[in-house]
């Protein structure tokens, strides 16, 4: 239950809900109590009438006893269905708080977890993969929902049935109480050791679904790959291997629950026969009436539901605790990159780092060591250099995706970590290297920055992307639907419309992370143009392999194994006849190859 305590605060805040269901639970247990002592009356009557209808055998008065003896059990017949309705009704108003309570703490409880994934950092998506980050915030939660819910009710109803009910048995015939719940108490004790086996298994399950989730969104998201490379066969088999885990583990559970629920039937069953056999002992020495054993039976039988339940509630309990805290160990994670409580800022788009390195936090890769530039606002910096240089690094420590292991960075003279964060990050465009497009609309996807959609907005902006032509070109233009990560688009057009997302809310810094890699030369000259008139007065950082994009940049950053070897333009990068002059006369040589 300590990992449970965590949902103590929403108890608190739908106390108003909660309070009236425990009040439901009694008293539509006093209504399912009180039927058995009818049953009690109604037996006894019958046993009494049945020898007075006997002693006036041969008279008249024998019809009307009878007729009076009809009446009576009618009468009782209708006082136990009333007093059913009226539990049924307190039952429907139980489900009608606690229930729906359990489904206000649910919604609550995702928006919570969702909202925290939003504050983590970087870093955190980088250590998690997405199967497992979703199956948190959907198959563990509605576990914890059934606790909240099914588990809080019936143990509930349970204990405060329990209560009744011995209450009851123990004033009647305190012997008689005693044997009857006899088994109880054994049963007590197995459910206590086979709770820590539940439990175990519960966390052993939960673990293979997370793994079995990831695998299917990770293959769903590559359906493209392993079409285009035949491995459909393979994958179906690791699929199936991954079930198999699943199932085994599943099965080592339901084993446990097997031999757990017929235990208790058989203890309940066994409860009946010693109250037989006990309370005709007690009829005989005259200390009960018949009509008090079949009371007991009756209290028995309403006991036997909780008993069964009592393990289902307990499982469902563990499960929930495993589910919890699973939940627990993400809602405790702390974001790294904290936003400091200062106001909002207008940026200019003057960058400087200072002698700036950094390390991976996960894989402990020494990314950048040492690195120091300006960019004034109004300039286009370019960064080049080979795969694993350090060049993305940048960017994302430019966007306080990740803080800097030494060194700092400046942004219009203050240190970026002293800067509103969500105020900066509002005044940035990105353009990814890898580029992802939502599950919607073109324009909604370039005006993905904006609350309101504004379609001249993006229109300028898909022509300044060189991609309208081909928005137009499709069936419903702007309204045509992209596919899961634009799987409806070719790789220039994906590119296109990120550019166009980047652009369209006018930043003062704009990014592009090598983006420009599936356009073909024409069409980058025409985006770059478009970039420049765009961009006047703020600062563009452009990342990229091939030099025809680059060098009419005001600065070029030349990165090799983390550190920047050369920088300056162009012309003076070519008569310095050093890396970037060799990279050069290599891509010049590749196009007059390929010609």
């Amino acid at each position: 239950m300590k990992d449970l305590a965590y949902l103590n605060k929403f108890f608190y805040k739908y106390r108003w809900r909660l309070i009236p269901g425990i009040l439901f639970v009694i008293i539509s247990n006093i209504f399912g109590v009180l039927p058995a002592q009818v049953i009690r009356v109604a037996f006894d009557l019958v046993t009494e009438n049945i020898a007075l209808y006997r002693l006036f055998s041969g008279f008249n008065r024998q019809d009307e006893i009878y007729q009076l003896f009809g009446t009576s059990l009618l009468l009782f017949g209708i006082l136990v269905l009333v007093l059913a309705l009226l539990r049924g009704l307190f039952l429907f108003f139980m489900r009608q708080t606690i229930i729906l309570m359990s489904r206000h703490i649910e919604y609550d409880l995702k928006n919570e977890i969702y909202y925290h994934y939003q504050k983590l950092s970087l870093a955190f998506y980088r250590r998690h993969n997405t199967g497992d980050l979703m199956n948190r915030v959907t198959e563990d939660v509605s576990r914890v929902r059934m606790y909240l819910g099914p588990g809080i009710m019936y143990t509930i109803n349970t204990v405060v049935l329990f209560i009744m009910v011995i209450y009851v048995m123990l004033t009647v015939n305190v012997r008689l109480a005693i044997y009857s719940v006899l088994p109880l108490p054994v049963l007590a004790v197995i459910i206590y050791y086979v709770n820590n086996t539940i439990n175990f298994r519960s966390e052993k399950i939960q673990q293979r679904l997370s793994a079995l989730s990831s695998f299917v969104q990770e293959n769903f998201s590559g359906i493209r790959v392993i079409k285009s490379y035949v491995r459909e066969g393979h994958v179906t088999g690791k699929f199936a291997a991954e079930s198999e885990n699943y199932k085994t583990h599943s099965m080592e559970l339901v084993k446990v629950q097997a031999l757990f629920y017929p235990l208790m039937l058989l203890l309940v069953g066994l409860s009946n026969v010693i109250t037989m056999y006990i309370g005709g002992v007690e009829v005989m020495k005259g200390n009960i009436t018949s009509g008090n054993i079949a009371e007991f039976i009756v209290y028995l039988n309403m006991l036997t539901f909780p008993v069964i339940s009592l393990g289902w509630v307990t499982s469902l309990i563990q499960r929930a605790a495993a589910s919890q805290k699973r939940i627990n160990e993400f809602l405790e994670q702390q974001p790294e990159i904290i936003s400091p409580a200062v106001d909002k800022i207008a940026v200019s788009g003057h960058i400087r780092f200072d002698n700036v390195s950094f390390v991976y936090p996960d894989t402990g890769i020494r990314a950048l060591k040492n690195v120091s530039f300006t960019a004034n606002p109004g300039e286009m910096i370019a960064i080049i250099g080979r795969t694993g240089s350090g060049k993305s690094t940048i960017a994302n420590l430019i966007m306080r995706m990740y803080d800097t292991t030494g060194g700092e960075i400046r942004i219009d003279q203050q240190p970026i970590t002293q800067i509103n964060l969500e105020g900066y990050r509002s005044q940035i465009g990105f353009v990814p290297q890898e580029v992802f497009l939502f599950s919607d609309t073109i324009a909604n996807n370039i005006a993905f920055s904006a609350d309101v959609l504004e379609m001249d907005k993006v229109s300028q902006a898909a022509k300044d992307a060189a991609v309208y032509s081909n928005i137009m070109e499709l069936e419903h233009g702007f309204e045509t639907l992209i596919g899961e990560r634009g799987i409806t688009l070719s790789g220039g057009q994906k590119q296109r419309v990120s550019i166009a997302r980047a652009i369209v809310k006018h930043p003062q810094i704009l990014i592009f992370d090598d983006c420009l890699s599936a356009v073909d030369t024409r069409t980058e000259e025409e985006i770059l143009n478009n970039l420049g008139r765009n961009m006047q007065g703020k600062t563009s950082l452009i990342i990229a392999h091939r030099i025809s994009t680059i060098k009419n940049a005001d600065k070029i950053l030349v990165m090799d194994n983390g550190e920047i070897i050369e920088q300056g333009n162009h012309n003076y990068l070519m008569q310095l006849k050093g890396t970037y002059f060799e990279l050069y006369e290599k891509q010049l040589l590749e196009e007059e190859e390929s010609i």
